[in-house]
C-alpha cells in the first residue's frame, strides 16, 4: 500500500512529543508539509529539527501556540495557513478520584480535550469544504468507551470528542472532506509511564510495572501490552491519505482489543 501525501499540509496540535510526534514524523514520511503545534519554542524547534534530520527533503515548519485558547488557535491557523489535514491530538490527563474532580478541572479537560478540538476544526473546516478535498481526525481514547473511574473527567471529555467527530462529519457530508476519530488504547509514552507509576509500584522496573499495570488496570487488552506511538501514527496516515476517502464519521480503533466490542 502507497501512501501518497505530497502537496498536502498537514497540522498537528500538540506535536512536539508523544503520540503527536509521531504522527508528525508518519505524515512527514509519507509527503505531507508538516506543521508541528507546541506551547514551547524550544521544544517545538528540536522536534521540527529531528522530523528534518530523518526526512532531508520534508517540509516540517512550527506553529508556537497554546491552541487550548482562542488566541492560540487562531494563532496556530495564521502560522500554518492553507491546512489539507488536521489531526487534533493535544490532550492531558491525570488520575483524581472522582468526587474529588473540581469544577475547575471539569472546566479545564473540557477545554484542552474537546473545545480546542471544535475550534481549530471551525476555523479550518470551510476552506477545505470550498476546496472539496480535506481530512479532520481527533485523537480520542478508550476512555470515551470505558470510562475510568480514577479519571471519569477525561473520559467524559474524550466522549465528547468522539460525539463532536460525527457531528461534524455531518456537516461535511457530500464536500470529499472526511472527518474521524481514532480510539487510541493504553499507549507508551513519557506521559503514561508517569501515570503507570502513579498506579504501581515505583520501585518497579518499567517492564515490570508496565505488565502489573496492564494486568491490574487494563485486564481487558488483548494485546496484553503497551501501544507503540508509531502503531497510533500509522492509522492516522492512512485515515489522512486519499486511499481512506470512504471513511467518515467513524470512530476508528487503535486499542490493542482494549474495548470489548465488534463495533467499529
Amino acid at each position: 500500500m502507497h501512501i501518497d501525501l505530497g502537496k498536502k499540509t498537514a497540522l498537528v496540535t500538540g506535536s512536539s512529543a508523544g503520540i503527536g510526534f509521531s504522527i508528525a514524523r508518519g505524515l512527514a514520511g509519507a509527503g505531507a508539509e508538516v506543521v508541528v503545534n507546541g506551547r514551547s519554542e524550544g521544544t517545538v524547534a528540536a522536534a521540527v529539527d529531528e522530523i528534518r534530520q530523518e526526512f532531508p527533503d520534508a517540509v516540517v515548519r512550527a506553529a508556537v501556540a497554546d491552541v487550548s485558547t482562542e488566541e492560540g488557535a487562531e494563532r496556530a491557523v495564521e502560522s500554518a495557513g492553507d491546512v489539507d489535514v488536521l489531526v487534533n491530538n493535544l490532550g492531558i490527563f491525570g488520575v483524581t478520584p472522582a468526587l474529588e474532580i473540581t469544577d475547575d478541572d471539569w472546566r479545564r479537560y473540557f477545554e484542552v480535550n474537546v473545545l480546542a478540538a471544535v475550534r481549530l476544526t471551525r476555523l479550518l473546516l470551510p476552506a477545505m469544504v470550498e476546496r472539496g478535498w480535506g481530512r479532520v481526525l481527533n485523537i480520542a481514547s478508550d476512555s470515551a468507551v470505558v470510562i475510568p473511574e480514577e479519571m471519569i473527567h477525561y473520559g467524559t471529555s474524550k466522549t465528547a470528542l468522539l460525539a463532536a467527530s460525527r457531528g461534524f462529519a455531518k456537516a461535511a457530508a457530500g464536500t470529499g472532506v472526511t472527518v474521524n476519530s481514532v480510539i487510541a488504547g493504553p499507549t507508551h509514552t513519557g506521559g503514561v509511564e508517569d501515570f503507570v507509576y502513579q498506579l504501581v509500584d515505583r520501585s518497579l522496573p518499567w517492564d515490570q510495572a508496565q505488565r502489573e499495570f496492564m494486568r491490574a488496570h487494563r485486564p481487558q487488552s488483548l494485546l496484553q501490552r503497551l501501544i507503540e506511538p508509531e502503531e497510533i501514527a500509522n492509522m492516522v496516515v492512512y485515515l489522512a491519505s486519499p486511499l481512506a476517502s470512504a471513511t467518515t464519521g467513524g470512530a476508528v480503533r487503535v486499542d490493542g482489543g482494549y474495548v470489548d466490542s465488534i463495533l467499529p
